[in-house]
């Protein structure tokens, strides 16, 4: 019974023995299959580090209005009558646009120029009667006074006709009407808006720290609605006073709009050109990697001590990714500033660097390069 026992316990301590030396053994030999297999090149694209001029500006977002826009309406109530202008239409200055029921104010009117006419007679004559000496002076300053106050009474009551009017106060586009023959409308009735397109206005606001960069008459681009379309302007007007509750200051600038593409009320995005600078390094923002570590590139580099391959005389490279760590400063249409980390000449990877890691093999193929346009395709295709 002893032997049996011996026996079994010699041949389960063998099993198990086995099975922990396959594992050893297969751990070892998968350990060593990746460690001499080569590591996969991975095709990327490229620029070369170059200093350039730097086009510094500043961002904001902001709101397009009319030079000249108001809310039309009437002084006075009263009936309307006449409309006489149409949505969309252009108008000019002083041009009648709605008139309300005025035939009590021209009657009016009409019955004062009569006595002003009477009044400015019976002024002549008693003139005339003080020049011959029989008219007495007392006489000729009532006519007097009585002719003046007559033209008084008559520029009066011509104010008051004037206010059954509605005139355009200056040349624009008038927008649609707000009210129908025969209604009646009361002081402060919106009629109709009258926007004048030919020149828009910007306002927007930038922080506190960058006033000193801003100056009246500094460039100004603008677009609207992600158009691709930009309309250039100039600062006409900087805020004095900082807002204490956002520390933003408020900027106005004028915006040439002749197509008539913009329209008042609409967002917009505003940049104001600073002074350009030069000898900066800058990098599209796509070749720039942000992590928990600090931001950073991956440098082309070349492997030294290999490509000993031979084709027809020349070495071919072998070429591998390393990890740049680098300080960025400001943005600007696609491109980072770079303020220390990269020199002149270094080669970058803007698109791939998902794939890469330190020591990373690459090939690099620029035919497709998101960080260049298509007339700079083929000079990045040959780096």
């Amino acid at each position: 019974m002893i032997k049996r026992l011996l026996i079994a316990i010699v041949l389960l301590a063998v099993l198990a023995g086995g099975i922990v030396g396959f594992n050893l053994f297969r751990d070892q030999a998968i350990e060593q299959f990746f460690a001499n297999m080569p590591a996969q090149t991975v095709t990327v694209s490229s620029v070369t580090v170059e200093k350039a001029p730097w086009k510094p500006s500043i961002e904001a977002i902001g709101t397009v209005n009319a030079i000249r826009g108001v809310d039309l309406t009437v002084e006075t109530s009263g009936i309307v009558t006449e409309i006489l202008f149409s949505a969309n239409q252009q108008v000019k200055q002083d041009e009648l646009l709605l008139r309300l029921d005025d035939r009590v104010q021209q009657a009016d009117l009409e019955a004062q120029r009569t006595q002003a006419e009477l009044d400015k007679v019976t002024l002549d004559r008693a003139t005339a009667l003080q020049e011959r000496g029989v008219g007495s002076a007392v006489t000729l300053d009532e006519a007097r006074a009585a002719a003046s106050a007559s033209a008084a009474q008559v520029d009066k009551l011509q104010a008051v006709l004037e206010q059954r009017q509605l005139r355009a106060p200056f040349a624009g586009t008038i927008g649609i009407p707000r009210i129908d023959n025969g209604q009646y409308l009361t002081p402060g009735t919106r009629v109709a808006t009258l926007q004048d397109l030919s020149t828009m206005r910007a306002d927007f606001t930038v922080p506190e720290q960058q006033l000193g960069l801003l100056k009246i008459g500094g460039p100004v681009r603008l677009t609207v609605n992600d158009q691709d379309v930009t309309f250039s302007g100039e600062i006409t007007g900087i805020d004095p006073k900082v807002d204490p509750s956002s520390r933003l200051v408020s900027v106005r600038a004028e915006i040439s709009n002749p197509e008539q593409r913009l329209t008042p009320g609409q967002f917009a995005q505003v940049k104001v050109d600073l002074p350009e600078e030069d000898d900066i390094i800058s990098v599209p923002q796509t070749a720039v990697v942000t992590s928990l570590y600090g931001d950073h590139v991956f440098a082309v580099r070349e492997v030294k001590g290999e490509g000993e391959a031979q084709s027809g005389g020349d070495a071919e490279k072998k070429l591998e990714a390393r990890q740049v760590f680098v300080e960025v400063g400001r943005r600007n249409d696609g491109l980072v500033e770079i303020r220390s980390g990269l020199e002149p000449g270094d080669i970058i990877v803007t698109a791939g660097q998902n794939r890469l890691s330190n020591g990373t093999p690459v090939a690099i193929d620029n035919t497709i390069n998101p960080s260049v346009t298509e007339g700079e395709t083929a000079k990045a295709a040959a780096q």
